[in-house]
């Protein structure tokens, strides 16, 4: 869930104090990472997931906030825009029977937002790009309440020098436009998936979620269409990195895919926030360094496909989660579990069985199969360890979700648990 901040203007001394915090903040972060005190308990998962508010013909509601009154659920949140909403579900260990677990607090919790959504005479609906909305409807005038969003707006145009933000995606058709506001990534709603875990196994976990981003955003693409033009298997994924564009290098974008694979340490990234990345909301708060307040705030400011998260577990200690941010929104509660299974169960059996994965798929192919996938889909063709090449779709059905089962199983998952979720996987891609 994003954090709030208290006010959306800032001052020269606001930005140099907030990054000194940063930095004293990552520097204990690292001295934790080395002293071994952070969590290094049972590994966890846990989802957050985008939907829209539509009215009865499938056009986006803006009435996010008198929904989230009526709903008064701490798991439901404001997302940018008051058409859309975010749903967080509690994090489990893994043990057999949790995917149904997981599946069922989602779906509970579906329902009531969709009952709650009919006092406004809206309902929910999850997909990675809503079909219908329109570049109009992505206007300041439909912008949450929230000042998180107001100073990001301000900020990232500060950025720009006031320029524009640009669209230009090109596929089967070819969309040009400028937008004069960051209300483009409102458009963009994901199903982002949580891994906690060991601190030891960050970096191999990490780099495993980039290496699989190709195949997990091919199975699961459903947003072809924006603003009536045909693009992209899965448009969200352009969309969304031009939406916040703040950078042309690809060392200062804010949505990224990244430059390499993470070495040593899961660190690396904590660094690069730190020396690559301007602050873009430097909220100061009243919390202790231990809190590591600023760094997270400053973290979510930038949105990597695969993010690394400070957290704090139920006994305090801080921890750290991998998210993996490739997959849309939707189309229904048990295909995201389902890709949630398999994201869990590949990463699983991969880390298990693959001494140096890292070198026998150079950072390079896992980079241009992620964008290729996105732009075709299970289509795409894709070059895979120790230089095997193929289409995705073939890959997923001979390699991966057999992969996928086994970790499943070296996860404590059962057979018939196993099986009813990556069923669901392999009769998609068949």
């Amino acid at each position: 869930m994003g954090q709030e901040i208290s006010h959306s203007s800032f001052s020269d001394e606001d930005f140099n104090r907030f990054r000194d915090r940063v930095v004293a903040e990552t520097a204990l972060l690292e001295q934790w990472m080395a002293d071994g005190v952070l969590d290094q308990g049972e590994p966890m998962a846990g989802s957050e997931i985008e939907a829209w508010l539509v009215h009865d013909r499938g056009l986006p509601a803006p009435v996010n906030q008198a929904f989230l009154e009526h709903m008064n659920d701490p798991m439901v949140v404001p997302e940018l825009s008051t058409f859309n909403v975010e749903l967080n579900t509690q994090p489990l260990a893994f043990s057999d029977g949790m995917f149904y677990h997981m599946h069922d607090e989602l779906a509970d919790l579906w329902q009531r937002c969709d009952q709650v959504a009919g006092r406004e005479a809206a309902h929910m609906l999850m997909i990675g790009i809503l079909p219908t909305v329109q570049q109009s409807d992505l206007c300041l005038g439909n912008i949450s309440g929230m000042q998180r969003y107001q100073a990001l707006n301000e900020q990232v145009l500060r950025m720009r020098d006031g320029q524009p933000l640009m669209l230009d995606i090109h596929a089967q058709e070819h969309l040009v436009a400028e937008h004069d506001d960051v209300m483009l990534e409102a458009a963009t709603t994901s199903f982002q998936i949580h891994l906690k875990i060991d601190p030891a196994g960050a970096v191999r976990a990490y780099n495993i979620s980039k290496m699989i981003s190709a195949p997990m955003v091919a199975l699961a693409a459903n947003s072809p269409f924006l603003f009536g033009h045909e693009l992209w298997d899965e448009t969200r994924i352009p969309l969304f990195e031009q939406s916040v564009a703040v950078g042309a290098s690809d060392y200062s974008k804010r949505v990224t895919f990244g430059v390499r694979y993470a070495e040593h340490s899961i660190m690396e990234c904590f660094e690069a926030n730190r020396d690559r990345y301007p602050m873009l909301l430097p909220q100061l708060m009243d919390e202790p360094v231990e809190s590591l307040a600023h760094l997270r705030l400053h973290n979510g400011t930038i949105w990597r496909w695969n993010r690394p998260l400070v957290g704090v577990s139920e006994n305090g200690k801080a921890h750290i989660r991998i998210e993996h941010r490739v997959a849309p929104s939707g189309p229904s509660t048990l295909d995201v579990i389902a890709n949630a299974a398999f994201y869990f169960g590949l990463v699983r059996e991969l880390m298990a069985t693959e001494e140096n994965p890292e070198a026998r798929l150079p950072f390079i192919n896992a980079k241009e199969n992620f964008y290729s996938s996105a732009c075709l889909g299970l289509e795409a063709r894709v070059v895979w360890f120790d230089g095997q090449e193929g289409s995705v779709a073939d890959l997923c059905l001979q390699k991966l979700i057999p992969q996928a089962r086994a970790g499943l199983r070296r996860l404590g998952i059962s057979r018939d648990e196993t099986d009813y979720w990556l069923d669901i996987i392999e009769a998609r891609v068949e």
